[in-house]
Formats: C-alpha cells, structure tokens, sequence
C-alpha cells in the first residue's frame, strides 16, 4: 500500500478523533453552563414567591397599622 494513502488516512482518522473530542467538549461545557443558569432562574423565581408572601403581609400589617391609629386618634 503506498504510503501516501497511509498518510492519508491516519490524516483523516486523527481530524476526525480531534473534531470529535472538540465537539464533545463543547457540548460538556453548554450543558454545564445551562444548568447553572436553570439554577439562577430556580433563585429568582424563589425570590420571587418570597417577595410577593412578603408584601402580602405587609399590607396585612400596614392595615392593622392603619386600626390602631384610627382607634388612638379617637
């Protein structure tokens, strides 16, 4: 077999291994960046329902706030 064609085809085997390996990695690291990103927005959204449970009560506490004062003014 001349070795041209060996050459060539241990060419085309070792682009084809590292072409492999680089897409593998590039996948490895987007799908290690999205699930940190899905963790931040499971933050936020955890933010979110405590801030809404928050202002709820105090605007309960704002309108207790608001009995007292009109029963001491009287």
């Amino acid at each position: 077999m001349p070795y041209e064609i060996i050459v060539a085809v241990l060419s085309l085997m070792g682009t084809a291994i590292g072409s492999v390996t680089g897409i593998l990695t590039a996948n490895r690291l987007t799908n290690y960046r999205i699930e940190q990103l899905e963790k931040r927005v499971s933050e936020h959204n955890n933010l979110v329902s405590r801030m809404t449970s928050a202002e709820e009560k105090i605007g309960s506490h704002q309108h207790q706030i608001n009995e007292i004062k009109e029963l001491i003014l009287k």
